[in-house]
């Protein structure tokens, strides 16, 4: 008997163990034991849970944009029409973890340098809560030099040299604000609406309302790089109590794209063919009889890996780029790091992917060491990403993409105009603590504003006077340009509907083009 026969038929074995597992009484007690418990809260709960679900279902035929009651399960990616037109077809989301300090970047405030080493004003400190500082730090001036770049006059420092010739092509978030000043909680605001585990991310939602246009491709992919995952985990790209399907999935640029993607040595394509369409058997046989819509994604998904196998591979090679794209970007085939992950991105949206979500780890300023220091170590950050963020948004505009593909850049909070003094005490490089009241983000391309600045923080940096705005605001500036309804667009669980942008958020018109 040859190898592969043999093969065949362990998987044939395998196939029926499961499908005898699924029709044994110690089976059955065991798997049905929620599954009694909950026949019997339903009927303690009587018609009252029956009568939210009929309001829920009839909200939901109401809005004319139903993601659920379209929902094919078994092929959960398929690209759906939004519920009106929309700007932008994919989205690409550069997030720098860890927080770059907007006043090295674009907030340009010249009275804050005249207050450089004094001691800072009770004013800023009272009712304040900071992450580090104690007592009374000192006040730190600019660690850049800015000027005025375009047509636009928008302010840009000298540590973006490539970015700053991009400037009219953009739009600046000048007075973002959030409530949380610890780094995972604040990036699970930015991403999943919450800065508690459990929600989806924003590309999940997104996948699940609008699907994606290469049914080889996931909808939804992730790409890291700085050495380390963002401190709120894979959770800021999970789907939550969304379908699985929906969660990201992450890319690597060094080594196979996706792990195990390869056949294992000594499987032919044809046997591993067989052995996805044995374990969907299962699978299907499974579906027959508890009607899980979750495993008929499963199915979906062992199919999409198999797919993937031949599209994955190509897209995610970067090696075939033309010399003048590698020169563009920075990139550094073979290795992990942004500028490859920003040429990744253009190559999937390129491809019809609808959401490519890029972490770039090691923005965190303290200052309590040199490689975290905004004047040493942090500036090798605005180098890393500089020429790189700015070839993605040429070589979208290039190939006439950047019309309807929306880039968002930003982290998860600011930094503080005085300089940060851990326990009390100055640390030895100059660095920055977290601040919640006020930093910048930006927009390109997908119907958002060229050369526009929104909103505008004090003299020093400290709090915003103009234009304040929040992730809630963010997220549903993001789906109103991928045409979805923020307020409209919702999920059943746990007897309510829930949504992105939970009870809050506001379409920022004044950056809408």
């Amino acid at each position: 008997m040859t190898r592969d026969e043999l093969h065949a038929q362990k998987l044939l074995k395998e196939a029926e163990q499961a499908h005898l597992q699924l029709h044994t009484r110690r089976h059955f007690l065991k798997e049905s034991a929620m599954g009694l418990g909950a026949l019997a809260i339903g009927s303690l709960l009587g018609s009252c849970g029956q009568s939210a679900l009929d309001k829920m279902a009839r909200e939901a035929a109401n809005t004319g944009f139903d993601p659920l009651r379209d929902f094919d399960p078994a092929r959960p990616l398929l690209p759906k029409a939004p519920p009106f037109a929309a700007r932008a077809k994919s989205v690409i989301y550069l997030h720098m973890a860890g927080a770059p300090s907007q006043l090295e970047l674009f907030d340009y405030k010249p009275e804050l340098m005249k207050m450089d080493g004094q001691d800072c004003p009770p004013s800023l400190l009272e009712g304040k809560q900071f992450a580090f500082i104690t007592g009374v730090p000192k006040m730190l001036g600019p660690q850049a030099t800015f000027k005025q770049r375009g047509e636009s006059g928008a302010w840009i420092s000298d540590h973006l040299p490539h970015f700053s010739t991009m400037a009219d092509e953009v739009s600046f978030l000048k007075a973002v604000t959030t409530d949380q000043f610890n780094h995972a909680p604040a990036q699970l605001l930015m991403h999943t609406g919450t800065p508690r585990l459990g929600r989806p991310s924003m590309g999940s939602w997104v996948t699940y309302g609008l699907g994606t246009e290469n049914q080889n491709l996931p909808g939804f992919v992730v790409l890291t790089s700085g050495g380390s995952f963002p401190d709120a985990g894979k959770s800021v790209w999970g789907s939550g109590f969304l379908p699985s399907v929906y969660q990201g999935v992450q890319c690597r640029s060094e080594g196979d794209p996706v792990l195990f993607i390869n056949d294992p040595k000594g499987m032919s394509r044809d046997l591993r063919k067989a052995s996805i369409e044995a374990i969907n058997q299962a699978n299907a046989a499974t579906y027959k009889e508890y009607q899980d819509p979750e495993t008929l994604s499963r199915i979906s998904q062992y199919e999409m890996a198999f797919r993937m196998q031949i599209t994955a591979p190509e897209v995610m090679n970067i090696n075939d780029e033309p010399d003048y794209i590698h020169e563009m970007y920075g990139t550094q085939p073979g290795k992990s790091c942004f500028a490859n992950n920003a040429l990744l991105a253009r190559k999937l949206v390129e491809k019809g992917v609808r959401y490519v979500q890029l972490f770039d780890w090691g923005w965190d300023a303290h200052g309590d060491n040199a490689g975290n220091s905004l004047n040493l170590g942090i500036i090798n950050k605005y180098r890393s990403v500089d020429k790189a963020m700015t070839a993605l948004l040429l070589d979208l505009k290039q190939r006439g993409l950047l019309d309807d593909t929306l880039v968002v850049w930003g982290g998860e909070f600011g930094r503080t105009p005085m300089m940060e003094n851990r326990n009390g005490v100055q640390n030895p490089y100059k660095g920055r603590d977290h601040h919640t009241d006020a930093f910048t983000l930006w927009m390109a391309g997908g119907g958002i504003k060229k050369g526009f600045t929104y909103g505008e923080t004090d003299e020093i940096g400290y709090s915003p006077v103009s234009g304040k705005v929040e992730a809630f605001d963010i997220q549903a500036t993001i789906l109103h340009l991928m045409g979805i309804n923020h307020e409209e667009f919702t999920y059943p669980f746990q007897g309510r509907p829930f949504r992105l942008t939970d009870v809050g958020g506001r379409v920022i018109e004044e950056v809408v083009a």
